[in-house]
């Protein structure tokens, strides 16, 4: 019997739909008449996916008893018996019961398989181990159960169950994921729109690298060769020369015209070494490539043509993007050309395209022949053993009383030969030759003592000697010549590859970039000069080691970069084809001087800009807002002081009262504005110290009513490293600011939960909500968002907030409230020691599996469905939206805070 098949529906989160999948294939297959019966379908109460189990054959489930609790498996013994052409196993990364018989479902699935059931199985993006790390820095959770990547990948079908965010997000608001309890925890954390995002991605990209290796696989078994434009592959062919960067650009416009393009850039070397391009252009080229999303690709071939096509149909391209040549009129008569070539062999499956550029016609460089850098000892060594060797060999030889024959003489003379090649280089070597061959004919051929050869045989042996010594010479010094080339070029790319990376990344200081200089030449002072022009003085930009040179004429090595710069060395004369890495340093190093500036110059800019509009925000808050309370505290004075009117006890303490709320509002107003003082001039520094949220939240609720908040402070929440100051004084403008704008009767939520080495802090409303376009907005100074009235405040609270979270190493953002309003998510750093330990009942988001150990429940032994979120709270009276659960787009009440927040401990 063979080995069945498995088809995995894959999902990217819980709740798209894989089950529900699953169980209509299964209907679809029962009704062609396939034997299909359910191993193992859990359905989490939700209520479709119940209805999709009626009409279909259950297998009984095992019961196992672990820890006093009685759990449910499924019994693969019973699967095995009953022998159904297909089986459906729902959750294939579920870790089963200890006591089970396998450890993992995708164990037992295997066990159907080989068995040749067909399996019918589902699983979670996030569940594959190999995005284990990249699921938990995106969403926070930690899965524990997953299942290998290879397993899902022999898998003979797979599809992808699809959902966008919205409508996931629409589902859970309907209660068609979750029971109602878990729905507002779980729209506002796992189910994110930005981590639903992330993870369809994640879904989309590797199956469609799933769907290339099918591809791929197919073609291979086949032995197809032509290109099948299954999508646009566009390869472009560089040859190191400036030109690349127009076909790049080229190629990226090509790749924009459709969607799913792909840009390949190849250079192709020749595998003697010999090569007119620059290294530095390439870089520069292999930088362009990454930056317009394509990959750069370096290949081995001789015939380029050739090498080029292979390349193109082995990645399976569709185009292929070429430059005009280079050389002049009279070069053609070496041959066609590459772009001619590739044209002539392509084949009706790849498209060439000949793009023109500035350098057409210009011809060629050519090969830069550098020899072997020998030093002067080696070189000395090197003619003693080219000449002396053979003298030294020729006296021993003779000494002998009967020699080793002449056969023998002339290998030994020719090893000499070799020796000094390899020691001296060519030079020593031909002397060497031409040494020996006078020793062998005055020594050792007859008539010896003479220069004369008597047999014509010893003749052509000294020819033929001398001939193959000077070959094996030349052989030998050019492989050496080449071994040290190869060793320089490789240096050379190495450098220059970390300096193009590291720059074009930002990561290099100046002071740092010239550092590097300094340590990769040996040099003892390293300074980057400037002057404003010809006549002006020489002023350092920067430099590094001691005493660096004040003009370039004083420096051992000196690069001029343009016009009025130049990178002064100190320390020793660096040869001529060093010069070249040296001007690449110098270059870089002129731009990092250039970003540095421009980067201080964009700042200042920007906060000058930003002093003139709160100087301008500030007359209009001083000219209004600020005179507003003062008004009304001159109006309640004035009526105090008149003597014309007798005012009664109860009328007096109504003006006192309002001057006390003036004086409130004044003093509030005014510390908000001395507090983004403070912010916008960097004066603000935190004292930071552990300390738990139950000690800080409750005082910030010091100027709100009473009965206007809903507190949920867990005592489990590990300590936070804040400013308590701070914290309060952030804590209270969010709370004052949601109790302004949530409709009277609804209370403000205020939650906290722990996410890892994160402690999030959630206050939550119900008002009319802001949209996304406006949620950066509202955290600007002096912005009141939508129709606030004038009365309403500066528009600094949210502002304040924010920057003291920031100064505490903490993030203040905004989320839509589940329901209708607005939520601020207020994240702060889990004190060092004290971070969140996830357990089986943690709150995480459950991987769609279930643990063993989570205690004994409350059916009868089904495990509850995926885990639960983290509690953070969930505001009273939700109830069923009107429009039947869907998310509003609701805009948004002004931001500024009204009420006076009455003195509270500080």
């Amino acid at each position: 019997m063979g080995r069945g098949k498995l088809r995995i529906y894959l999902g990217a989160a819980p709740g798209v739909g894989k089950t529900y999948a699953m169980l209509a294939e299964a209907h679809r297959r029962v009704e062609r008449g396939t034997d299909c019966v359910i191993g193992f379908v859990e359905h989490h109460g939700r209520p479709r996916t119940e209805t999709m189990l009626t009409g279909l054959e259950e297998v009984p489930r095992r019961e196992i008893e672990h820890r006093a609790a009685l759990f449910t498996e499924m019994d693969v013994d019973a699967v095995l018996e009953r022998a159904p052409a297909v089986a459906l196993v729902d959750e294939l990364a579920h870790s089963n019961v200890p006591g089970s018989r396998n450890a993992k479902r995708w164990q037992d699935v295997e066990e159907l398989l080989q068995a040749g059931i067909d399996v019918v199985s589902t699983v979670n993006i996030q569940h594959l181990e190999s995005l284990g790390d990249v699921v938990e820095s995106i969403t926070g959770v930690r899965q524990r159960e997953t299942v290998p990547d290879e397993v899902v990948r022999r898998a003979d079908q797979l599809e992808l169950v699809d959902m966008s965010p919205q409508a996931l997000r629409r589902r859970m608001a309907h209660g068609n994921i979750y029971k109602p309890d878990r729905i507002d925890a779980s729209l506002s954390n796992y189910f994110r729109p930005g981590n639903l995002t992330a993870l369809r991605e994640l879904a989309l990209l590797w199956v469609a690298d799933r769907v290339d290796e099918y591809l791929q696989q197919y073609r291979g078994e086949h032995n197809i060769r032509t290109t099948w434009q299954a999508r646009e592959r566009i390869v472009v062919g560089l040859t190191g020369g400036p030109e690349g960067r127009t076909l790049i650009r080229r190629a990226s416009r090509m790749a924009a015209k459709g969607s799913g393009s792909e840009i390949l850039a190849v250079y192709i070397a020749r595998s003697d070494g010999l090569t007119s391009a620059s290294p530095k252009e390439l870089a520069v080229q292999r930088t362009l490539v990454e930056d317009l999303g394509g990959t750069f690709h370096h290949v081995i071939g001789d015939d380029i043509p050739s090498a080029l096509l292979a390349f193109a149909r082995g990645v399976n391209a569709t185009q292929i993007v070429l430059g005009s040549s280079r050389r002049k009129a009279w070069q053609y008569i070496y041959g066609p050309g590459v772009g001619a070539t590739v044209a002539r062999e392509s084949g009706p499956d790849l498209d060439v395209h000949i793009v023109t550029h500035d350098e057409v016609a210009k011809g060629r460089g050519l090969p830069i022949a550098r020899g072997a850098r020998l030093g002067r000892v080696r070189i000395i060594w090197g003619w003693g053993v080219g000449v002396g060797g053979p003298v030294l060999l020729a006296v021993l030889l003779k000494a002998l009383e009967s020699g080793p024959g002449l056969a023998n003489d002339v290998l030994l003379f020719l090893f000499m030969t070799v020796a000094a090649a390899l020691i001296g280089g060519l030079l020593p070597a031909l002397a060497s030759a031409a040494v020996g061959s006078l020793l062998l004919n005055y020594w050792f051929t007859p008539p010896t003592h003479t220069l004369t050869v008597q047999d014509p045989e010893n003749f052509v042996a000294i020819v033929i000697f001398f001939a193959v010594a000077v070959s094996v010479a030349s052989v030998v010094d050019l492989a050496a010549r080449r071994t040290h080339q190869a060793a320089r070029l490789r240096a050379e790319s190495e450098i220059l590859s970390f300096l193009a990376g590291s720059v074009l990344r930002g990561e290099t200081t100046l002071a740092a970039l010239l550092d590097r200089v300094r340590e990769t030449f040996g040099m003892g002072s390293v300074a980057l000069l400037e002057r404003q022009s010809d006549v002006d003085p020489w002023t350092c930009a920067g430099s590094v080691g001691p005493a660096p040179v004040a003009r370039p004429e004083d420096a051992d090595v000196d690069m001029p970069v343009g016009d009025h710069m130049a990178l002064a060395l100190s320390g020793r004369v660096l040869p001529a084809e060093d010069r070249r890495v040296l001007g690449a340093f110098a270059a870089q190093a002129a731009v990092v001087l250039d970003r540095q500036r421009l980067v201080d110059e964009a700042e200042e800019a920007r906060r000058l800009a930003e002093g003139n509009r709160i100087r301008t925000a500030l007359l209009a808050a001083v000219s209004h807002d600020l005179r507003t309370p003062l008004a009304a505290i001159k109006a309640a004075v004035s009526s105090l002081r008149s003597d014309d009117v007798a005012w009664s006890d109860d009328d007096e303490a109504e003006f006192l009262e309002g001057i006390e709320a003036g004086a409130d509002r004044l003093d509030h107003l005014v510390g908000n504005l001395l507090d983004m003082s403070r912010l916008q001039t960097g004066t603000v520094t935190p004292l930071i110290r552990e300390i738990d949220l139950d000690e800080v939240v409750p005082m910030a609720l010091g100027g709100v009513p009473e009965d206007s908040v809903d507190l949920d402070i867990p005592e489990t929440l590990p300590m936070v490293a804040v400013d308590p100051g701070l914290l309060e004084r952030a804590v209270a403008n969010i709370v004052e600011n949601a109790v302004k704008y949530s409709p009277d009767g609804d209370r403000v939520t205020v939650a906290a939960s722990a996410l890892g080495t994160r402690v999030e802090l959630r206050v939550a409303d119900r008002g009319r909500g802001v949209p996304d376009e406006g949620k950066e907005r509202i955290f600007e100074p002096f912005q009141r968002y939508g129709d606030a009235p004038r009365g309403a405040g500066v528009g600094l609270g949210l502002a304040v907030a924010r920057g003291f979270a920031e100064s505490m190493g903490g993030t203040l953002d905004a989320e839509d409230t589940p329901g209708g309003g607005l939520t601020m998510v207020l994240t702060l750093k889990a004190a060092p020691g004290h971070a969140s330990v996830p357990r089986a009942d943690d709150g995480k988001l459950p991987d769609d599996g279930r643990l063993p150990d989570i205690g004994k429940p409350s059916d009868g032994g089904k495990l509850p469905d995926h885990g639960r979120l983290p509690d953070v709270g969930k505001p009273p009276d939700v109830g069923n939206p009107p429009d039947g659960g869907m998310l509003p787009d609701h805009g948004r009440l002004p931001t500024g805070p009204t009420h006076s927040r009455k003195a509270g401990p500080r």
